[in-house]
């Protein structure tokens, strides 16, 4: 079986690995999903007794459930924020205790016991999306149909919240997608009381999916608020189970965006709240009797804040932890402050915390090579006693790490090996592995990854297999080269696809150019209001850059291809630099910035209507319809777009094939029937093998 038709089978080689680690809060378990082998879809519920050093299957859903897994259009959704395509058990979530699992299954509602591995149905009164045990451990939430609901001990279904065009407690369209709030609601500690996002979306245009393959299906109607248009109206309020309401309050004109909520045992409710553009936000901590908030910390940053992921939070001394930027001194990092003190030393690039341990931190950070991630311990200290952050891994790669109490849970991902190896540690003594049923690559590839350029940006070259030093290849330069993201990275499972394309005869190119993480904020923030020009300036001279190291580039033949932020750097390299790039792949490419959404769009370009060409500079659509000064600038494009995407709409891809008609440049498109933004179910691997005919008819000949 050859590579695409494998990599089709198994999801990448995804399939049959542990997913969605969790540690329960007292320690004593590991719970996470795995389906049963590597062509397996369908993830079961696994837990690893960290006593015995055991895993045991809690909950399958092939046992549980009859008939097709109809999942309700909100979890759907969810799912498609997630990036998430496996089926089975999609997510699940922990009484306090640990012994406790809840889950859906086609909308309905299942409760397991993960000492006895009892699984029961709970009765609703609806399709049951996102359910959520209450602290004590007696109640039930959950959201169907836009409503809040909640399940009482005698097992009654109450509505909390419910109101007609308004949906209770549940993420809106940004929060989930370019902010990472999955989720609209929030117990209080003794589970009388419910804190809840109420989101209006009726200001939000309305923009109509449908795939032409299916004319007797009616649209998809969805709320998409694209740039400079209006954003949902999104609220808190405190909800007592026995109908008392009590609105929170902050400046919602000035900070519209809830970035973030968190309510735990150390604490009240704490939120983070953006200004439209981003560039000021506040951490408030909420009083839960009246409403009011009081101003912990403030986020600012000329271009715009970047939270850390795990922040903020109440430490067990009552302190606030925040994430943010030292930009003075000479420090250029992403660290932890504690009500303002610096807890992490300022040669981290911290990216998320990932729990506690011991009355420690669990961090994921980088020091000086992106392409790593390691695991700190920091050491939750009073101010004025210093800093101290301990690495724990050790082996170059890419780490991860869930913990609680004393059990500590480790991903690595590595060149070494393939797929991710988890670890559990008691304290510092290792108790075990979680099995991991996926199959392996046919291979092993060995990309060269160094860093070039004044800018020092992060690079990778990958040679065919059984290349001959001295013989020039063709280059094919694969990208994303966007911000949040990055491709050039320590990890086997980055470069397996890669490698294919490489033994088929090219030189696999992989550049990240400012814009991307994991440097310094002033390397991710670099794009301010530029992007095309930053990037596609870094990925030129950085190709040069490799051209002068490895002289078997043969920069005569260059393609290029990429997904979504890659398939607009993809097209825009072929029309703005026809003299670098020769033919290019553009997958569900942002073609027209004003079509994209208010979030994402605004904090790195600003806003429409602000006076400036700033969105015209970086459109697609206005560069393609321009004529090509010469024939040897009219590029051809391969145009790929799934005709029921509702992040990156199609109406991107065919705007820009307009254009491109019109001005008389080459171009050919396929349409993906029924595929979203993942192009899931091995429909992108499947098209590997059209990519690799349209770019070889492409190229120039030696």
């Amino acid at each position: 079986m050859d590579y695409p038709e494998l990599a089709a089978r198994t999801r990448r080689f995804s399939l049959g690995a542990p997913r969605a680690v969790t540690v329960t809060a007292d320690g004593a378990h590991v719970l996470f999903l795995r389906s049963s082998g590597p062509e397996d879809p369908a993830d079961k519920l696994w837990v690893f007794d960290v006593a015995g050093g055991q895993e045991r299957l809690v909950a399958d859903p092939a046992q549980l459930l009859s008939g097709a897994d109809d999942l309700p259009a909100a979890e759907r959704a969810l799912r498609e924020r997630l990036r998430l395509s496996a089926a089975g058990i999609g997510s699940y979530t922990l009484t306090p205790n640990g012994a406790g699992v809840l889950f859906t299954l086609g909308g309905r509602l299942f409760r397991a016991d993960v000492r006895t591995g009892e699984v029961a149905e709970v009765p609703s009164a609806g399709s049951v999306v996102d359910p959520r045990p209450d602290p004590t451990g007696q109640r039930i939430g959950y959201v169907s149909a836009g409503a809040l609901h909640v399940i009482d001990p005698d097992g009654n279904d109450h509505v909390l919240a419910a109101e007609d065009g308004v949906t209770w407690g549940l993420a809106e369209f940004i929060a989930a997608e370019e902010f990472h709030r999955f989720r609209g609601y929030w117990w209080s500690r003794d589970g009388r009381s419910v804190l809840a996002a109420r989101v209006d979306e009726s200001r939000v245009p309305r923009w109509h999916l449908h795939d032409p393959a299916n004319p007797d299906q009616a649209p998809t109607t969805v709320a998409y608020p694209h740039a400079g248009g209006p954003n949902a109206e999104v609220t808190l309020h405190l909800l007592d189970l026995d109908g008392g309401w009590v609105d929170v309050h902050w400046d919602r004109e000035t900070y519209p965006y809830l970035v973030s909520v968190s309510w735990s045992e150390a604490g009240g409710p704490l939120i983070t709240v953006l200004r439209r553009l981003q560039q000021h936000g506040l951490v408030l901590s909420v009083n839960p009797r009246t409403g009011e908030t009081q101003v912990h910390a403030e986020l600012a940053d000329p271009r715009w804040v970047e939270p850390v992921p795990g922040t903020p939070a109440y430490l067990p001394d009552g302190r606030v932890l925040v994430g943010g930027e030292l930009a003075h001194d000479g420090y250029d990092a992403r660290c932890l402050f504690a009500d303002g003190s610096l807890l992490t030393p300022p040669t981290l690039y911290v990216r998320r915390v990932s729990g506690r341990f011991d009355g420690d931190l669990i961090v994921e950070a980088t020091d000086g090579e992106p392409s790593e991630q390691h695991i700190y311990r920091v050491r939750v200290a009073a101010a004025g006693t210093g800093v101290e952050a301990r690495r724990i891994t050790t082996a170059a790669g890419w780490h991860i790490a869930y913990a609680a109490k004393d059990t500590l849970v480790i991903g690595e991902l590595s060149l070494e090996h393939a797929g991710t190896r988890y670890r559990v540690f008691r304290g510092d003594e290792p108790v075990g592995e979680l099995t991991s049923l996926a199959a392996s690559p046919p291979y092993a590839p060995r990309p060269v990854l160094q860093r070039v350029t004044d800018r020092r940006l992060p690079t990778g070259v990958l040679y065919p297999r059984n290349h001959v030093t001295g013989r020039k290849l063709p280059v094919l330069v694969d990208i994303y080269g966007g911000p949040g993201h990055q491709e050039v990275l320590s990890v086997r499972s980055r470069w397996v696809e890669r490698q294919w394309w490489a033994d088929a005869g090219f030189a696999v190119v992989v550049i990240d150019n400012r814009g991307t993480p994991g440097v310094s904020p002033s390397f991710d923030k670099a794009i301010h209001r530029r992007f095309a020009d930053v990037v596609l300036t870094d990925q030129v001279d950085a190709l040069a850059a490799l051209a002068e190291k490895h002289t078997d580039l043969d920069l005569s033949r260059v393609a290029i291809r990429g997904w979504s932020f890659g398939g607009y750097l993809s097209a825009l390299a072929v029309l703005r630099r026809p003299d670098v790039y020769h033919c290019a792949v553009a997958g569900a490419p942002v073609t027209d910035w004003a079509l994209y959404d208010t979030a994402y769009t605004e904090r790195y370009l600003g806003l429409p209507d602000d006076g400036s060409d700033v969105y015209a500079h970086n459109s697609l659509v206005e560069i393609a319809g321009e004529p090509p000064a010469g024939p040897d600038d009219a590029r051809p494009i391969m145009l790929i777009h799934g005709m029921v995407d509702d992040n990156v709409v199609a109406a991107h891809t065919l705007r820009l094939s307009a254009a491109l008609l019109t001005s008389g440049r080459p171009h050919s498109m396929i349409p993906l029937t029924g595929a979203t933004h993942m192009a899931a179910g091995g429909l992108s691997e499947r098209l590997l093998r059209l990519e690799l005919d349209f770019i070889r008819r492409s190229l120039p000949s030696a």
